[in-house]
């Protein structure tokens, strides 16, 4: 199959953009020691290992950028330069801001542009220290992910299963901006009684029709992984998002140090049914962001 679309990937060029995590070097990350990916990652070493998995198109997603704005430019810059692949982008906008209409304005006037995102939750003891749980407190987060579905624009929802049930209380009220759920909910305790509570929490998101999710960055709370080790987050994700709601993505170059994207790539093949293939590599993320493939 081809014409694959990886609906979840970064691209990082660290002399035209300041990335402080990036920049932060012997820091260690909720994900583990970011040393091997702390270089320049362009789109030609993506495409480099997508394209003969038979990927053909990405939705590249914001990465910590110090300026959301920067990234934004510098992501349509790489996709006017390449318009043999097609790609968007999902940009950060504080969507708390005073200024969120005019700000929102700016992102929207570069093509690429198709949602936003500000991450809720990432791992617990990094959140605890900043404080990213706050934004479901905060009235405004809920204001701005009204004014992003009125515009059409997307959100990227990434947060932990400890945050699901109250985040779905807030989602089910702004049930016109289309959420992408990244990384499947981050489960990250991968006993089975930790399966088994995500897998419980999840259900309240899954029941929310304006949501869909991302089989993408499993990897980043199992560095050892194998095809069998995510087998039950794939089939989970499966049985409650259905295919029609369900997207492939790598996650790289994070998931990059925890395996290779052609070994990635034959996992999901592997796990995914043939006959809800078409969608979760390439139907579901066209759709939900209005991508044209050839």
């Amino acid at each position: 199959m081809t014409g694959w679309i990886d609906a979840h990937h970064h691209l990082w060029d660290l002399e035209a953009v300041n990335y402080p995590w990036l920049m932060a070097r012997g820091v260690e990350r909720f994900f583990g020691d970011p040393t091997p990916i702390q270089r320049n990652y362009l789109l030609r070493e993506f495409r480099s290992e997508a394209a003969p998995c038979g990927v053909g198109a990405s939705i590249h997603i914001q990465v910590g950028a110090k300026n959301g704005l920067d990234e934004a430019r510098w992501v349509q810059a790489v996709a006017d330069t390449n318009p043999d692949w097609p790609m968007a982008q999902v940009v950060f906008c504080d969507l708390t801001s005073a200024d969120l209409p005019a700000r929102l304005d700016t992102f929207q006037a570069l093509p690429t542009v198709r949602g936003v995102r500000q991450i809720v939750g990432r791992a617990p003891g990094e959140d605890a220290q900043t404080g990213t749980n706050s934004l479901l407190d905060d009235p405004r987060f809920l204001d701005g992910l009204k004014e992003a579905g009125r515009r059409d624009l997307s959100f990227d929802l990434q947060l932990i299963p400890e945050l699901i049930g109250k985040t779905t209380r807030i989602l089910a009220q702004a049930s016109n901006t289309r959420v992408a759920l990244c990384h499947a909910g981050s489960p990250h305790d991968r006993t089975r009684a930790g399966l088994k509570s995500w897998a419980q929490r999840l259900r309240a998101l899954s029941d929310l029709p304006h949501v869909s999710c991302k089989l993408s960055g499993l990897g980043m709370f199992d560095h050892n992984w194998t095809p069998d080790s995510i087998r039950p987050i794939v089939e989970i994700c499966l049985e409650q998002f259905g295919p029609e709601r369900v997207m492939f993505g790598s996650n790289f170059p994070v998931d990059k140090l925890y395996g290779n994207y052609a070994s990635l790539v034959q996992a999901y093949r592997d796990l995914v049914p043939a006959e809800a293939q078409s969608a979760v590599f390439r139907e579901t993320a066209a759709h939900f962001y209005d991508l044209e493939v050839p």
